[in-house]
């Protein structure tokens, strides 16, 4: 698959066949996805593959915990107080996944069940757990960032779909535990793997992307001066 095509075909999914993901399938996505630039080459981020039994326990101890209390995640992913234009992608997106699962009143217990459904990966059939050392600095992050969208395109290319879960996350004591982690490492994020039901209403749902001019300052260039594909 030519690589901007992947790119676009990219989306969050959030309904999945019972259908297992073959291993040798997932290590030659993963062991592609560390071509992901690192400085020096020092690749420091780490992935638990929970499948079966583990992946059955992991979402059965984070249901738990939700049901318990609040999510308490090793870091903070957004600000206290959102950008107006980032906080209204973000309710628009929120809505529209909603109202495509079938909630015809998006509220407050609607978006409850969805979280529960989160912590159930979804239904996938593989969580992936990515994490790094607890002194990670700030530019781990960013390498980490461009290990799990390598991944992510990966399993577009393999016929795969996939979700990431920062929410999962918020209960990295849990995950630790199950996953024989020890309080030296980070939780960074989940991602929900596995093959996607294309049948299900809320994998048509794609929410709107910004526009170029919203996010791109050009210096010295126009895009009527550049290659356009």
């Amino acid at each position: 698959m030519e690589a901007f095509a992947a790119i676009e075909a990219r989306q969050c999914k959030r309904a999945y066949l019972d259908q297992p993901v073959p291993a040798s399938l997932l290590a030659r996505v993963l062991r592609a996805a560390a071509y992901a630039p690192s400085t020096r080459n020092g690749q420091p981020w780490r992935v638990e593959v929970a499948a079966g039994e583990c992946r059955r326990q992991l979402a059965a101890r984070l249901l738990t915990e939700f049901e318990r209390q609040g999510p308490k995640p090793d870091y903070p992913n957004r600000m206290a107080a959102d950008d107006p234009a980032i906080a209204a992608r973000a309710a628009d997106a929120n809505r529209g996944v909603l109202l495509a699962k079938g909630y015809r009143f998006p509220d407050t217990a609607a978006r409850r069940e969805h979280l529960r459904d989160n912590m159930n990966f979804y239904g996938a059939p593989v969580e992936l757990i990515f994490h790094l050392a607890a002194e990670a600095p700030p530019g781990w992050f960013l390498e980490t960032g461009f290990f799990v969208q390598n991944v992510m395109l990966g399993l577009v290319a393999a016929g795969l779909g996939s979700c990431p879960q920062f929410s999962v996350a918020g209960y990295p004591d849990a995950i630790r535990e199950v996953l024989g982690l020890g309080p030296d490492r980070i939780i960074v994020c989940g991602l929900a793997v596995g093959y996607p039901d294309e049948s299900a209403a809320v994998n048509g749902y794609r929410p709107d992307r910004a526009e170029l001019d919203e996010y791109v300052r050009w210096h010295g260039q126009t895009p009527l001066a550049t290659a356009t594909g």
